[in-house]
């Protein structure tokens, strides 16, 4: 699936996509173009029915170490709304997305770089790398669902715990939230995110969406309104088109690996 952008940089290697966030001596920072073209990528790889897994990584030395200030600096109100609703947008849609998302920060993951790791669905992390939700000290918040995201993943007091004190915290002290679920050595992250990527698009395609879809939903959902949407996918898994239940449930009574 060919893609040239200008803050991107995409690689294929088999069923698993690399996606770089291509901004080096801007520590990867984001702007509009940055989130304008990543709306185009992702529409692209919602269709391509070869790619399983999607990695998220920066170019260089950073992940992404925050949104690009200079570049709103001088918003109005109106703007800066805008500007946080295109952020959004650009996030939900990795959240949405079919195929499993993990993110593999190599550096810095701040402010806006924190909350793109935030929707994606797993993180790999390298133990040199630094995290937070720095808003505070320039006066602002953040902007693109960090003060949902982060709140639902580890709690309201640690989530505050971080974003009032502006303070970026270690890789390791990330993992011990549950921020993290990989904790690797720093020259290994991208090695270690492949490995993990290979291991899940070896799953069943179909399963693997409907977990996604199940989990997304519920957390927003009633214990037992969720509980009940588990059921009904549970239950749709077993029609009889759905050829990949059919195809694990008789390899497992078999001994074999499925052909998904």
């Amino acid at each position: 699936m060919p893609m040239e952008f200008n803050c991107l940089k995409f690689e294929q290697k088999g069923r698993i996509g690399i996606l770089y966030i291509n901004r080096p001596k801007a520590l990867n920072a984001l702007n509009q173009e940055v989130f304008f073209e990543l709306t185009h990528f992702l529409d692209q790889i919602a269709q391509d029915t070869n790619t399983r897994a999607l990695i998220i990584t920066g170019e260089g030395k950073a992940f992404v170490a925050g949104a690009d200030i200079k570049s709103f600096q001088e918003n109005t109100p109106n703007q800066s709304y805008e500007f946080a609703e295109l952020g959004k947008r650009v996030f939900n849609q990795i959240e949405d997305l079919k195929i499993p998302v993990i993110a593999a920060i190599n550096g810095f993951a701040l402010g806006g770089g924190l909350e793109l790791a935030l929707a994606c669905d797993i993180r790999v992390a390298g133990d040199k790398a630094s995290l937070g939700l720095p808003e505070v000290n320039l006066g602002l918040i953040p902007g693109f669902d960090g003060t949902q995201r982060l709140p639902r993943l580890i709690g309201k007091g640690n989530a505050n715990f971080i974003m009032m004190q502006g303070e970026a915290i270690s890789a390791q002290k990330a993992y011990e939230l549950g921020i993290v679920q990989m904790l690797v050595p720093q020259d290994t992250v991208l090695d270690a995110t492949l490995k993990l990527s290979e291991k899940i698009v070896r799953k069943s395609p179909v399963a693997l969406s409907i977990l996604k879809k199940v989990v997304q939903k519920g957390a927003e959902m009633k214990r037992k309104e969720a509980g009940k949407l588990e059921s009904k996918e549970f239950g749709a898994l077993f029609h009889k088109d759905q050829k990949e239940r059919e195809e694990g449930i008789n390899a497992f009574i078999e001994k074999r690996k499925p052909n998904w």
